[in-house]
């Protein structure tokens, strides 16, 4: 039987033709504590247990930084504790198969796919419009309710575009879950939102090949050490973690 939030915002998504695919199912959610685990230890640690509900938080960093890899596991722990989650793809950009790979159940997972032409992330026209479909789609997600885990993917847009969006867009993403028990992540390449409550997790990776160190040609990109920093004024929470060995991911 599907969740009824979801149902609903199906069927708002559609109206307002929003949605280029979506997949859901899912019966109610398990109460969730106040965050999110990664089901990371190591991250948890450094996080107090998770990313915070209510709250909104960024996963940011320069591409291959495993940036997408951290989500999709983020994603995944969501959707193995018997909840809902649901990542809004501005680009279309998301590989099926890394999702799969990340253990998470696709039958918690609601995808709102983008319009991804050739170009369309560094054409500005075309960039700004995309953004301004995931962000309404986003919003509407956020206002259903119902999600632990809700991810707004702006990992592959320009910087300019970026600059574009007008801060009380962040403000607004705020009010709308405050007090919620739905953890709201964008990915970024730098931060953006900054929001005092959630945390930012500014992440830098170091490529793990595998094969001939003599030849470059019989090399293969084997995973990514990452280090991440982690920034959260309100909740105090500032240091480094380091997570050895993360699956590779190309952004």
């Amino acid at each position: 039987m599907p969740h009824p939030a979801v149902a609903v915002l199906e069927s708002a998504l559609r109206a307002r033709k929003l949605d280029q695919t979506l997949t859901s199912r899912g019966d109610a959610c398990v109460a969730p504590p106040y965050v999110a685990s990664t089901a990371m230890a190591g991250l948890d640690v450094g996080l107090q247990g998770g990313l915070p509900r209510g709250q909104l938080s960024e996963i940011a960093g320069p591409q291959s930084s495993g940036r997408t890899t951290l989500l999709l596991q983020v994603l995944a722990a969501a959707t193995r504790r018997g909840e809902i989650a649901a990542l809004v793809d501005t680009f279309d950009r998301l590989d099926l198969a890394s999702v799969v790979s990340a253990g998470t159940d696709l039958d918690r997972l609601l995808s709102i796919r983008g319009h991804g032409p050739a170009g369309a992330s560094s054409l500005p026209a075309l960039a700004d419009r995309a953004i301004e479909r995931a962000l309404k789609a986003f919003n509407l997600v956020l206002q259903a309710g119902g999600f632990g885990v809700v991810a707004l993917d702006l990992a592959d847009a320009p910087l300019a575009a970026l600059n574009r969006i007008p801060f009380t867009t962040w403000l607004r993403v705020q009010r709308t879950i405050e007090g919620s028990d739905t953890a709201c992540v964008l990915v970024t390449p730098l931060p953006l939102a900054r929001s005092s409550g959630g945390v930012t997790l500014s992440l830098a990776g170091r490529a793990q090949w595998a094969g001939s160190e003599a030849s470059s040609r019989s090399r293969r990109l084997a995973g990514l050490d990452v280090t991440v920093r982690i920034l959260s004024p309100r909740r105090r929470v500032n240091g480094e973690v380091e997570i050895p060995a993360l699956a590779s991911d190309s952004r």
